[in-house]
């Protein structure tokens, strides 16, 4: 919990964006560069009580959101909110990830504030060619991903030219603002629409010859799992491994669905083996450009893994 949970959580209610503004410390973060996540939640950083969940939500991923669904005059109060928190968080086990608004609605602004924080990375929605993607990037501190949504027609025609660097790591499809920028009715998204099952197919095989994460969907109907189980089989089926969520439940199901034991068994052998090398050393906390962070606790998760299937 945050140390100064009361201080800050009165200068959101009482609206003094001055004072929340003043507790908003610039903190060296150990970046998550986690690739095998799963489940990626979406949480609003206007919901103060929903950030402070972070730690507890089973998901592998959080998207701290200051887009959709958060009031232009809240955006201010979310992106000071979003800074804290990601302060707070110096080392943690989801990575964090910072979806911030259209370019031209103040991204670049909030992507030069963010970059004192060290999100793990930023995802640039509504992005449509390759030249905006350099714009970012020659914005973005060094340390930090960048992760694009695939939600115009503009990116889907460039979407192959996209991965400009090794940092642009993950793509998300916004399957509904994708259909209405091509004046698609939202009454194909269905499972057994041609249409639909090319855009997924498509999807999935660009970004996996070009070597980015392809992340699917956000399924609106929360309150409808059995539905999602039954968009998260299919997706299976086509190879997919990620997909977006919006509640607890839905991330819960997506690390059931996209569970592989073998994967996970191979993770927690090879977490093991780095961990007990470095152990040798002296060194019990370090970095692994595949697996992020990895100390003690971590070791002993994986130890717990390979025992439990013993």
């Amino acid at each position: 919990m945050l140390s100064n949970f009361e201080e800050v959580k009165a200068a959101y209610e009482n609206r003094d964006l001055a004072a929340l503004d003043a507790l908003a410390s610039p903190t060296y973060r150990m970046i998550n560069r986690r690739k095998d996540f799963r489940s990626v939640l979406m949480l609003s950083c206007n919901n103060f009580e929903h950030l402070m969940k972070i730690d507890s939500v089973e998901a592998d991923c959080i998207i701290l959101n200051l887009e959709d669904g958060v009031s232009k005059e809240d955006k201010p109060f979310g992106l000071v909110l979003c800074a804290i928190f990601l302060s707070h968080h110096k080392r943690c086990d989801k990575k964090l990830i910072v979806r911030v608004n259209p370019l031209i609605e103040g991204g670049y602004e909030e992507i030069t504030y963010l970059n004192q924080f060290m999100p793990d990375a930023i995802r640039v929605p509504k992005i449509r060619n390759i030249k905006e993607v350099e714009s970012v990037y020659e914005l973005l501190d060094e340390k930090t991903e960048l992760h694009l949504s695939i939600e115009t027609s503009g990116a889907w025609a460039n979407l192959a030219q996209l991965k400009i660097d090794k940092r642009v790591t993950t793509f998300y499809l916004g399957i509904l603002d994708l259909f209405a920028d091509m004046n698609l009715p939202q009454s194909l998204i269905t499972r057994d629409n041609p249409v639909m099952l090319y855009i997924l197919s498509q999807f999935l095989i660009t970004c996996r010859i070009i070597g980015v994460r392809p992340v699917s969907f956000v399924y609106q109907e929360f309150k409808n799992l059995d539905e999602f189980e039954k968009w998260i089989t299919l997706e299976k089926s086509m190879g997919y491994d990620a997909k977006g969520c919006i509640s607890p439940e839905q991330a819960k199901l997506v690390n059931k669905m996209f569970a592989d034991s073998e994967r996970e068994i191979k993770r927690a052998k090879t977490i093991i083996r780095l961990f007990e090398l470095k152990k040798e050393e002296g060194i019990t906390g370090f970095e692994d450009d595949e697996f992020g962070f990895i100390d003690e606790p971590i070791y002993k998760g994986a130890l717990s893994l390979l025992n439990r299937d013993k």
